[in-house]
């Protein structure tokens, strides 16, 4: 049996909200799946805004931007069905939008009610992947590790370039999986410096020059010597990343963030002996911060067509409501942490 849903995705490095429609069948034990439609809807400057500072909100306007955000993740659906013609659809699956996230004190917190995005739509929705892993003890993250292993078995690892870079691999049978480390969240900060979000290619980063000391130090950072599963946040960068890079000149800041990126990266693909890697996220189009993982390891990198680069983690988020849906395991004790395996999501 066939099912359609969508996956929704905004990640933490603010370029916008990813729509995934997809087609998903099981057969034999084994899952397919098919992207039928797929884009990315930038945030205007509004609700970048808003996004970026909700971590300084009162609780009072936090909630409120929860309730409105679900709104609005609502009407770009709609909105998004009606311009592709698709009648109806199964279910939504959505993320939300990453504000907190402490599991160690045992909460993390994704905006973007999903009971509004229902009542927006009056399609199913399934939301809150995230706080019954922590409430069990886990990290909350990474999740697409189940879509790794029941879509993409064939390779060895599935490597995320996004805000934080995150790997899943197996490991002795079980679904290893951890955040690496910070990748996009701040490169595109320091890009601003140059008024762009970016550092297109890696051009900018590739025109500066490593400070090595500095490289030290971050290379030295406590969550690096931590065993998995373990997972990062904006709280970390903020306390850990940013105070180090304070008083560093822009250009030396991306060349020496790029290559500490690619030092941490290079480290798992070699202390776990993986040979073949598919790579995807935003940071898979920064051609230097791939070369410099190139010469750091010997795996081969597999680059897949954009429409899975650029939306694996909306497609997973797709798979993960179809599993919910059908009460089947969605969450893997193995890569977070927690107490066992479980079918996580509130359904709407």
């Amino acid at each position: 049996m066939k099912t359609t849903a969508i996956g929704l995705m905004s990640g933490t490095s603010l370029d916008g909200l990813d729509i995934c429609l997809a087609e998903f069948e099981k057969l034999d034990n084994t899952w397919s799946f098919k992207i039928l439609e797929a884009e990315t809807i930038s945030y205007n400057e509004n609700w970048e805004n808003r996004l970026r500072n909700a971590v300084n909100l009162n609780s009072e306007d936090l909630l409120a931007l929860n309730s409105e955000y679900g709104f609005f993740l609502g009407k770009k659906v709609k909105d998004f069905l009606t311009r592709k013609n698709i009648q109806t659809i199964d279910l939504i699956s959505s993320h939300g939008h990453t504000v907190f996230h402490q599991p160690q004190r045992k909460f993390t917190l994704q905006i973007g009610d999903g009971r509004a995005i229902k009542l927006e739509t009056s399609i199913p929705t399934i939301y809150d992947f995230r706080s019954q892993d922590v409430l069990m003890g886990g990290n909350g993250a990474p999740l697409v590790p189940i879509g790794d292993e029941l879509l993409f078995s064939e390779y060895d690892a599935c490597l995320n370039l996004g805000g934080f870079s995150n790997i899943s691999f197996k490991k002795e049978n079980q679904r290893i999986a951890l955040d690496i480390c910070p990748v996009n969240i701040v490169l595109n900060k320091i890009a601003q410096n140059f008024g762009e979000k970016y550092d297109e290619n890696g051009d900018l980063a590739k025109s500066g020059t490593i400070d090595f000391e500095l490289l030290e130090k971050l290379n030295s950072l406590e969550f690096y010597h931590l065993q998995h599963p373990k997972s990062l946040g904006i709280e970390w960068c903020n306390e850990n990343v940013f105070r180090l890079l304070e008083n560093i000149d822009s250009l030396t800041a991306l060349a020496t963030f790029t290559e500490h990126s690619a030092v941490q990266i290079s480290k798992i693909f070699n202390e776990n002996e993986l040979k073949k890697a598919l790579f995807t996220g935003g940071g898979t189009y920064n051609q230097y911060l791939i070369e410099k993982i190139k010469a750091k390891t010997s795996i081969e990198i597999i680059i897949p067509d954009q429409r899975i680069i650029d939306f694996k983690e909306a497609l997973i988020f797709g798979f993960m409501g179809v599993l919910r849906m059908n009460g089947e395991i969605n969450v893997l004790s193995s890569a977070t942490g927690s107490l066992k395996d479980q079918s996580s999501g509130i359904i709407a």
